[in-house]
C-alpha cells in the first residue's frame, strides 16, 4: 500500500508540469499530458484497491499523507531539474514494483497470503470476471507496472536523445 502511495506522484507531477508548459507555450504535448495523467489515475486505482484489501488503520493513513507529501515535493523539484532523470528513476521504481508484485504472487501461490475474492472496485476497473481473486488483481496490477516502467524509460530515452516529449507520440489508451 505504501508503494502505491508514492507511485501515483510521478505521473501527476509530470502531467501537471507538461500541462503548464503547454499552456505557457501554446503548444501540444504529443499526448504526453494524457499518458502521464492516465498513469497517475491508474496508480491511484492500485492504491484504492489495496486499501480495500488491507483496511489501513488511522496511523497508516497518516503515514501515507506524510510520505506522499515528502515524495511529491522531492519529485517535483527533481522533474524541474531533469525530466530525463525523473523518468528514469520512475522507470526503476516501477521495476521494483514489478519485483514486489512477483513476490506477492509467489506468496499467494504458496498459501502465505489468502487468495481472497477481488474487491468490487478492482473487478469494475479492470473488468475482471465476477469471481476474480486477489491473485487476478495482483497479476493485472503487475502488468500495469510493467507498462508504466516502459513508458517512463521511453520518456527518459527521448530526453536522452536531446528531444522533447512532444516530438514523439505518447503511448496512449493502455486502459
Amino acid at each position: 500500500m505504501m508503494l502505491e502511495t508514492v507511485a501515483a506522484v510521478p505521473g501527476m507531477v509530470g502531467g501537471m508540469l507538461l500541462h503548464l508548459r503547454s499552456l505557457r507555450r501554446f503548444e501540444h504535448s504529443g499526448g504526453w499530458i494524457r499518458a502521464l495523467l492516465e498513469e497517475a489515475e491508474n496508480e491511484r486505482m492500485h492504491l484504492m484497491t489495496f486499501m480495500e484489501v488491507a483496511k489501513p488503520r488511522w496511523y497508516e493513513r497518516a503515514l501515507v499523507i506524510a510520505v506522499q507529501g515528502v515524495f511529491f515535493n522531492a519529485y517535483f523539484l527533481g522533474y524541474l531539474l531533469s525530466p530525463k532523470f525523473a523518468h528514469r528513476v520512475t522507470g526503476y521504481l516501477e521495476e521494483e514494483a514489478i519485483h514486489s508484485y512477483t513476490e506477492f504472487l509467489k506468496d499467494l501461490d504458496a498459501g502465505k497470503i489468502d487468495n481472497v475474492p477481488a474487491p468490487a472496485i478492482a473487478i469494475d476497473y479492470w473488468r475482471l470476471p465476477p469471481d476474480a481473486t486477489l491473485k487476478d488483481v495482483v497479476t493485472v496490477v503487475r502488468a500495469d507496472e510493467a507498462h508504466h516502467r516502459d513508458v517512463n524509460h521511453f520518456a527518459s530515452d527521448i530526453h536522452y536523445q536531446g528531444m522533447e516529449l512532444k516530438e514523439t507520440p505518447a503511448p496512449l489508451d493502455y486502459h
